[in-house]
């Protein structure tokens, strides 16, 4: 099993800002793609990159103003039922389907742009594919 050096401390000193952020939700909806500050967690869990720790994700579901299911992508091609490829911007990418989650507004950091209509279904069949 491959280690990960983990950056907690780094982590927590972000998420207090996060919380206390007075920003206002963003106009979102279902298909976009957004870069979110998802953190460092623990173990085969999806981590953020970078100093701010984010990654991109697709908002799979808006479940109100200030809440979304989100799940996140990778350009680290991947296949298997957990997995549905789509193209963004001309760059091959995936999203993984059993990391799942529900964020709050103030995790979602810049609008990058919308699934075509086709990705977007071949997500959504998939996720359901998987739940069933």
């Amino acid at each position: 099993m491959q280690k990960f050096i983990k950056r907690f401390q780094e982590w927590l000193a972000i998420k207090p800002k996060l919380d206390q952020s007075n920003s206002k939700p963003p106009f979102t909806k279902e298909g976009q793609i957004w870069w979110c500050s998802v953190g460092e967690n623990i173990g085969t869990e999806v981590s953020g990159k970078n100093d701010s720790f984010t990654r991109p994700v697709v908002i799979l579901k808006k479940l109100s103003r200030y809440q979304f299911m989100v799940l996140p992508c990778s350009t680290k091609i991947k296949e298997g039922s957990w997995y549905v490829s789509f193209t963004h911007r001309g760059r091959a990418q995936v999203v993984n389907l059993a990391q799942a989650r529900t964020i709050d507004f103030r995790r979602l950091t810049t609008y990058m742009g919308d699934l075509d209509n086709k990705d977007f279904f071949d997500i959504k069949k998939g996720f359901s594919n998987l739940y069933r």
